[in-house]
């Protein structure tokens, strides 16, 4: 337990009782700049149904205004990221993007990998840029994999994975990685659960939970 009474990572996981997970969470909030908090609640309210209508020009708007400046917020993340994009779009076109788009949509209902390989595909993603997209559009299945929640997730030493989580690189994470990232963090919504007697427990929520636990105190 921290002098302030907070939990370590490893403690909330394996014993933490309902109102310290949900105190966890609140503090995600907290850790975000007040800028963009607006656009946390627009990313938050995102569903499949809101994309999966959008033609090339605004597929292409919602990537680089939206969904790039949420995931991306220092500015020179962001400018690398979204000028990756354009060249992406300069080369392919934007009807190709908009079918990459299609192949995720169709496997958000599929193994993790299947959808996470395709979000890779989007012009300035990796993995973990990737996996925020899909957790965004289906926070009840997918979670965001970052250096954070890596990190975090090293500190669990009773994980059955925490032997692969110590051989990831945190800032180089792979799409097998994010298989097993999201496998933990799924099998935890489950238990909370379970442990709680409620459905308001998603992978999206567990990663919120441990980005908080893997930044620089």
């Amino acid at each position: 337990m921290s002098p302030a009474g907070i939990p370590t990572v490893a403690e909330l996981w394996d014993g933490g009782d309902a109102a310290q997970w949900e105190h966890a969470l609140e503090r995600y909030w907290g850790f975000l700049k007040p800028a963009n908090v607006e656009l946390e609640h627009d990313m938050e309210a995102l569903t499949r149904a809101s994309i999966e209508h959008l033609d090339a020009q605004a597929w292409l708007e919602f990537l680089e205004l939206r969904y790039f400046r949420w995931k991306y917020t220092a500015p020179n993340r962001y400018a690398t990221t979204t000028a990756a994009l354009r060249r992406q779009v300069d080369r392919i076109g934007a009807d190709a993007l908009l079918r990459i788009r299609d192949r995720i949509l169709a496997g958000l209902d599929g193994p993790v990998d299947r959808a996470l390989t395709a979000a890779c595909d989007i012009g300035g993603l990796g993995p973990a840029g990737a996996s925020g997209l899909l957790a965004l559009l289906r926070p009840d299945a997918f979670a965001t994999i970052d250096q954070f929640v890596a990190k975090a997730l090293s500190e669990v030493e009773s994980l059955p994975e925490h032997a692969a989580v110590c051989r990831m690189s945190p800032e180089g994470l792979t799409v097998r990685d994010g298989v097993v990232l999201i496998t933990i963090m799924r099998r935890k919504a489950a238990a909370l659960n379970a442990a709680f007697e409620v459905d308001s427990w998603t992978p999206r929520k567990v990663d919120m939970v441990l980005w908080t636990y893997g930044r620089p105190a």
